[in-house]
């Protein structure tokens, strides 16, 4: 049994030394809205939520500084658990003015700081516009060592297994979602392999796409439906060279007890339920073209 029980994604950091040009970008051709912004720091998010993404003044760029998620639990059993389990613990409450009290732990491998809090306040944002994205649906990454890292999410956060492609990289899910969190075995490779936002659906997301054209930026990856999780997927670069999917359709388990996938006609499987994948082109994307970068790890 896991010892605490994430409940959500909340949010993602990345360091820049341009910061105006990385909020232009999330503004402007994603939509997003800036709520709240200082000299080193903007605090940027979709919806009702303070933020979903923190851009911050460093001198050189790093996507995932680190990653925010929500927690079930009371943070003081939070950093208990995690101190028995041999895990060093920060209790921070200088982080972000919607987060006043966070307790930190470093990722084993990357030790990038995971915040776990107990909530957000509010972002002032109400309802959704034709472009913004929905949410920050998940965050992927390399990993040196797969297996302890994934044991860390499952035995320490609560995360569930959902799905591995071979034996490299593995999708985990703490909802409904088919996956916050996936992580690709790497010894050539570190730091984050891309960052995903959530469109509505097809009719949004093809509106993003339309959004994104105008503006100059080009996909390098899509549209394409992969296999673990089913997502219709785009890829583009944001200014700093961070790899930004928006996708829709992404697979949800909304009963945990039934164990399968709520069906879906894409479906290879019926029932669809958590399984180990052949690594091949049609897994990758059941659509057809791969792009070469997504086979080097």
């Amino acid at each position: 049994m896991a010892l605490l029980n994430v409940s959500k994604i909340g949010y993602v950091g990345f360091e820049t030394p341009d910061v105006d040009r990385m909020v232009e970008h999330y503004t402007k051709v994603l939509d997003f809205v800036l709520v709240e912004r200082n000299a080193d720091q903007a605090f940027l998010t979709t919806n009702f939520e303070h933020h979903a993404v923190v851009i911050e003044r460093a001198a050189a760029a790093r996507a995932r500084s680190y990653v925010g998620y929500e927690l079930r639990e009371d943070l003081d059993y939070a950093g208990e658990q995690l101190r028995g389990a041999g895990y060093a613990v920060d209790r921070r409450h200088d982080l972000a003015p919607s987060t006043p009290d966070v307790v930190v732990v470093r990722e084993p491998g990357s030790e990038v700081p995971i915040h776990l809090y107990d909530g957000q306040s509010g972002s002032g944002v109400a309802g959704y516009t034709p472009l913004r994205p929905t949410k920050l649906g998940h965050v992927a990454a390399f990993t040196p060592d797969l297996v302890r890292l994934q044991g860390f999410y499952q035995d320490l956060l609560g995360f569930r297994w959902s799905d591995t492609v071979g034996d490299f990289f593995v999708f985990l899910r703490c909802n409904a979602d088919h996956h916050a969190a996936n992580f690709l075995a790497s010894t050539k490779r570190a730091g984050m392999h891309h960052v995903a936002f959530e469109a509505r659906d097809l009719n949004h997301l093809q509106t993003q796409l339309d959004h994104l054209a105008a503006h100059g930026v080009r996909l390098n990856w899509g549209p394409g439906r992969h296999g673990p999780g089913h997502n219709i997927f785009t890829y583009h670069l944001d200014p700093d060279g961070n790899t930004v999917e928006l996708f829709t359709q992404l697979d949800v388990m909304s009963t945990e007890d039934n164990g399968y996938f709520e069906p879906r006609p894409w479906h290879e499987d019926f029932p669809q339920v958590p399984k180990t994948w052949e690594a091949d082109l049609a897994t990758i994307n059941s659509w057809g073209p791969v792009e070469p970068a997504q086979l080097d790890h």
